[in-house]
């Protein structure tokens, strides 16, 4: 019974953390993944586990037997495996409430999903203690027991990490991977109740497998968001990917769905956006034209719509590398976003290892890897604008995409900042009628004023494409005076999870998402 009982603690230990990680990536569908989602995560998570470490205890002094023990590890593993199917009707009432903006909603559901974990992970905290009680024949050995089964625990917890993020997560869904999960800790409850209490015991909870089965048949096929025009939606290991058709343009969202990270329509190429911007910073240098610009990298490459742009503008001359950390959205890309550039080489993996890897020098860095709330800390250090500065040509321009809220510039004053101490000049813009900001430096010291002759210049060109004069003119007369010198932000303290939390908190709490609607 020994080893049947390590083997139980690991497998629940293993499914306890799976149904974590999975409860992020479940709840992220809709809510985001930002600091806060997974802090309230988190939170929860082990509030519950404390509960069920105390009611486990007090169950098995009152009731130690095998049987009391996996009749409760059983309905432990069936609500874990029905969590999705209860919380699907919520979050699509929640991703509902996100395209309308609806903010009660979205709280009281993101509220409502949390709670249904209570259950399941409360039972799944009592089996350690119970495990215990079970095992200890011999107080002596009572500490060493202890051990044991807390380190066999904490060695599932390991697998339960890597498991669902890895594998069944990108395979086989959220849902899925639920059901999986679940499945298998009902299946080692109901061995356990056949083998160490009754096969009478067994029976009376086999109809947990078979109700699960016919609620996963009945659920089958049923799209978490069904937004307006959506064509397409998957998960891969690093996102929700949702695809929609909108009046002609083709749009990709991630996770909560409130950015759009890509754009296209076969008929233009002139987004309004902070695309066609990351082509322009090389003006700000005199005398300029497009035959100076040879090579640019993309961190943040997404579907393409930067790079179809740039080689609009360039032409298929133009040597890109695309940076993107998630595969199956350059795929998606290829799919629905006529990534098919003959000129681009795509790079999978991190934006700011590979870059850093590189062997190449630029004319023109890209990041476009920023939206609040999820802002990757480590690309907006000082030792990252380093990376960038040495993959720049003597007169390289590194051109930045960054989310703002009306009123506060919190963030791209901090981050014009750290730059500042690398590139002599830095530049600022806002994106007319969005939330984004560009920001513009260069190797050398540079000039609006130069920035304004090219484009007067390049105007009277006629060969060219006509969406690099147009974008100029919007970066031209949405300059900005500067910025406000603050923070640098490096390696060891960059604080942008603060800095950003509260800066989207604030702007709800003042009403900013009526400027959304």
């Amino acid at each position: 019974m020994k080893r049947y009982l390590l083997f139980t603690v690991f497998i629940s230990g293993m499914t306890t953390l799976a149904a974590e990680l999975t409860a992020g990536r479940l709840i992220g569908n809709v809510f985001g993944t930002s600091n806060l989602v997974w802090a309230s995560i988190i939170g929860l998570i082990l509030i519950y586990l404390t509960l069920g470490y105390f009611l486990g205890g007090k169950w098995a002094d009152a009731n130690p037997t095998p049987g009391a023990m996996y009749r409760i590890l059983a309905w432990a593993a069936f609500t874990v495996a029905l969590v999705p199917y209860i919380a699907g009707p919520v979050l699509r009432s929640a991703a509902s409430a996100f395209e309308a903006l609806s903010v009660g909603i979205m709280a009281g559901s993101f509220v409502a999903v949390l709670i249904l974990f209570i259950v399941p992970i409360t039972l799944l905290g009592a089996i350690s203690p119970f495990a215990i009680r079970l095992s200890v024949d011999d107080a002596s050995k009572a500490g060493q027991i202890s051990g044991q089964i807390y380190a066999t625990s904490t060695l599932g917890s390991f697998i339960g990490t890597f498991l669902p993020t890895l594998v069944t997560i990108p395979t086989i869904g959220t849902t899925k991977t639920f059901l999986v999960f679940g499945l298998f800790l009902l299946f080692v409850a109901l061995a356990g109740l056949g083998k160490f209490a009754s096969r009478n015991e067994m029976l009376k909870l086999i109809w947990m497998p078979i109700a699960l089965a016919v609620i996963a048949i009945l659920s089958a096929g049923q799209a978490l968001k069904n937004n307006t025009g959506q064509v397409y939606e998957a998960e891969s290991a690093y996102n929700y990917i949702q695809v929609q058709e909108i009046n002609g343009f083709t749009l990709l969202r991630l996770n909560d769905g409130q950015g759009i990270h890509s754009i296209y329509h076969p008929d233009t190429l002139f987004y309004n956006g902070p695309w066609e911007q990351f082509s322009v910073g090389p003006y700000f240098y005199a005398n300029r034209s497009p035959d100076d610009v040879q090579r640019m990298a993309i961190v943040g490459l997404a579907a393409g719509t930067a790079a179809r742009q740039a080689t609009a503008i360039y032409g298929e001359d133009l040597l890109i590398d695309g940076f993107e950390l998630d595969e199956e959205i350059v795929e998606v890309g290829e799919k629905y976003f006529g990534l098919n550039l003959p000129n681009l080489t795509v790079h999978i993996g991190d934006g700011r290892l590979n870059l850093d890897r590189s062997q190449n020098k630029y004319d023109i860095i890209a990041i476009d890897a920023y939206r609040p709330p999820y802002i990757p800390p480590h690309m907006t250090t000082l030792e990252f604008f380093e990376i960038c500065a040495s993959h720049l040509t003597d007169n390289g321009a590194l051109t930045l995409n960054v989310g703002s809220v009306p009123g506060d510039r919190r963030l791209i004053d901090g981050l014009a900042t750290t730059m500042a101490t690398i590139f002599p000049s830095v530049h600022v813009m806002d994106i007319p009628g969005t939330l984004n900001t560009m920001l513009f430096a260069t190797k050398q010291p540079t000039t609006v004023e130069d920035f304004a002759s090219n484009m007067t210049r390049l105007a009277q060109n006629t060969s060219l494409n006509p969406l690099l004069v147009t974008t100029m003119a919007t970066t031209f007369t949405s300059m900005k005076p500067g910025y406000e010198t603050t923070t640098v932000f490096t390696d060891d303290l960059a604080p942008i999870e603060w800095i950003v939390n509260d800066m989207v908190v604030s702007f709800v709490l003042q009403g900013g998402l009526e400027f959304l609607r």
